[in-house]
């Protein structure tokens, strides 16, 4: 199909209306696949470097196609990016009639009766809290949509939001005393009138497995699905296509026992007593796992006598519960609710007594205070692949990662889309006059104690070059700890590391600093955009293939074992080169974007796969000299 050049053209409307704008033929390119496959109700699959504009190249042919069209994307982050600046932006541009709506999972909005209940019995634990529920009751009276985002001084991970927000558990629906000023009810109502949604792949999937959001109604009618981000998909759709029960399930259903029955039925006090057995058992369950952050398989823990103990206090717990809720659930609504809760909990916890059924993997994941229990599907491919042949639309995947060097196998593999349309686009960016890539020579094996020291040595003459100006991304949070100890005396530049401080205002830090040095892991390697000088020099620690001690992918694995693969070449290999391209992509991304990624794992030279990985990075210049390096940047001082 011919989409139309003078749209994308130097002289065309998006060139006219939108600052900073430039003609781009892979852009061009792909604007055109995706109208093909949007008139078509293909399924396509794209991959685009950064600095091709693929945002644009879908938004267009999306908001001239006429038709439903949902966009969905990983992070909140891009979703509000696309809502409140891309998508203004072309509509502006094109004169574009297209009624655009975003909608998030429920528990980015307020509820105002659970926040009239949080007032009512002081369900906080600081005064800080007291002082963020009077700003949240403030603005309360003055938001339209409900958007906790809108309240951006209140962090994101503050105790409170989880209080004042509803989930599919506990949302009373109809029967709430503030149903009709729902928020949820009204971005739910202009989702379904809107030509083009923007949601996130969480709620996709939420929505497509009939769950967690509580409706099932957002693909009905939808003409096209464009998945952003899609290098995601499989991780994502795996966690909804399981079973999770977490401890801040257990501890809301315990707290919100107490609120409603102190509220619909105050003579029944052993209610609030057995609720708080409940919340106790759920703390002294997280307090057997050990004090350790980790994730690991079932068969770990569920034999230890301390840890059985614990897990069957919290079963009496809460049976002792539903057998008092049962009761009680005729005195009002909110303790039918809770009746429900309990009733789906216990359900959920009994599946971790029992044998996990075939193709599903039981594990666990603790936090500092806080635990889930999941049983997770090992291959979703042939999940997705029926639900997505169920609707009959478009569906486009695009990302700047989704292909090792040419081939998209991994990535069809995994979804069970190997009957897609595929096509990549390099990025436009001269790699060979705005980057160097630096292998330094003689570090120690990986595996040894010694390598974290030895990146460390070879870093701090390249971080002296730069000027600071960098990120230095580690493949694990104990590599990062011993990083950040090695340097915190020896760094004449402002150090940033991960955990210090949320990674928002890590971020914000950096830019201001202009000449900071951040350590981060796994969470700055991908959704990260720092342009300009302040992020000149990206060091990559090593290899980033994933822990082999990780029981999800023990069992993908052994899956691949059963079924005469090759663990390593069909799985390990590519997730490694996909996620390393993630981290790489964090150094240029603008025209005017200069610098170096230093890559420390000597086993980019002595293992045959080494080539694989180096032959999907840009094509940027390499060296194994740190006077190269010292070269490249007094270069930049001299222009």
């Amino acid at each position: 199909m011919h989409f139309p050049a003078r749209i994308f053209g130097p002289d065309g409307p998006l060139a006219r209306g939108i600052e900073g704008f430039a003609a781009r033929t892979a852009q061009q390119e792909m604007a055109e696949a995706v109208a093909e496959a949007l008139a078509n109700q293909d399924i396509l699959i794209t991959e685009a470097g950064t600095g091709t504009g693929k945002t644009f190249a879908y938004l267009v042919p999306a908001l001239l196609s006429g038709k439903k069209i949902i966009v969905s994307t990983a992070t909140k982050t891009l979703q509000d990016q696309l809502y409140q600046r891309d998508f203004p932006a072309v509509r502006a541009a094109l004169a574009a009639p297209g009624r655009v709506a975003l909608l998030k999972g429920r528990a980015n909005y307020l509820c105002l009766h659970r926040l009239e209940l949080t007032e009512q019995q002081q369900r906080y634990h600081a005064p800080a809290q007291a002082a963020e529920l009077a700003r949240i009751r403030a603005w309360a009276g003055q938001t339209q949509s409900g958007d906790i985002a809108e309240l951006s001084d209140i962090r994101e991970d503050s105790a409170l939001w989880p209080q004042v927000t509803s989930t599919a558990d506990n949302c009373l629906g109809q029967q709430c005393p503030s149903f009709k000023d729902c928020h949820v009810l009204r971005a739910r109502s202009e989702a379904q009138a809107a030509d083009v949604l923007v949601i996130n792949h969480h709620l996709f999937f939420a929505d497509m497995a009939l769950r967690a959001e509580g409706f099932g109604d957002l693909l009905p009618g939808v003409q096209g699905v464009i998945f952003d981000e899609a290098h995601q998909l499989a991780e994502i759709a795996a966690g909804f296509f399981g079973v999770a029960l977490g401890s801040r399930q257990l501890i809301d259903l315990a707290q919100d026992t107490v609120a409603e029955y102190l509220k619909e039925a105050g003579d029944m006090r052993e209610l609030a007593t057995v609720a708080e057995h409940l919340e106790k058992a759920t703390r002294d369950l997280r307090l057997a796992f050990g004090v350790d952050e980790r994730r690991g398989a079932w068969r770990e823990v569920k034999e230890q006598s301390t840890f059985t103990s614990a897990l069957g206090t919290l079963q009496q717990a809460l049976n002792g519960l539903h057998n008092l809720l049962e009761v009680a659930a005729v005195r009002g609504k909110g303790l039918e609710n809770c009746w429900r809760r309990c009733i789906t909990l216990q359900e959920r916890l009994e599946l971790f007594t029992t044998a996990a059924p075939e193709n599903h993997v039981a594990w666990f994941e603790t936090y500092t205070r806080a635990f889930t229990l999941n049983l997770t599907p090992v291959d979703i491919a042939q999940q997705f692949h029926e639900r997505i042949q169920a609707q009959k639309c478009a569906w486009i995947f695009t990302s700047a990662t989704l292909a090792v060097g040419d081939s998209f196998a991994h990535f069809t593999a995994r979804l069970g889309l190997e009957d897609a349309t595929t096509r990549r686009w390099d990025s436009p960016f001269d790699f060979a006059r705005l980057a160097l890539l630096y292998v330094p020579r003689n570090l120690p094996d990986p595996a040894e104690a010694s390598y974290t020291a030895g990146v460390i040595e070879a870093a701090l003459p390249v971080l002296n070059a730069s000027g600071g100006r960098a990120f230095l991304l580690f493949t694990s949070h104990r590599a990062l700890r011993e990083a950040a100890e090695l340097l915190k005396d020896r760094l004449g530049f402002p150090l940033l590391v991960q955990g210090s401080a949320p990674r928002a205002e890590l971020l914000d830090r950096f830019r201001a600093l202009g000449n900071a040095v951040l350590l981060g892991s796994a969470s700055f390697w991908e959704g990260v955009d720092v342009r300009g000088p302040a992020l000149s020099c990206v060091i990559i620690d090593k290899l980033p293939f994933a822990s082999p001690g990780d029981p999800l992918m023990q069992a993908r694995l052994e899956a691949l074992r059963a079924a005469d693969g090759n663990p390593f070449k069909d799985y390990q290999l590519p997730q490694a080169v996909l996620a390393l391209k993630q981290g790489v992509g964090r150094l240029i991304r603008d025209t005017h974007d200069r610098g170096v990624l230093m890559l420390c794992d000597p086993r980019l030279f002595s293992k045959s796969y080494g080539k694989i990985f180096l032959n999907s990075l840009p094509p940027v210049p390499l060296t194994r000299s740190v006077t190269d390096v010292e070269e490249f940047f007094a270069a930049e001082e001299v222009t």
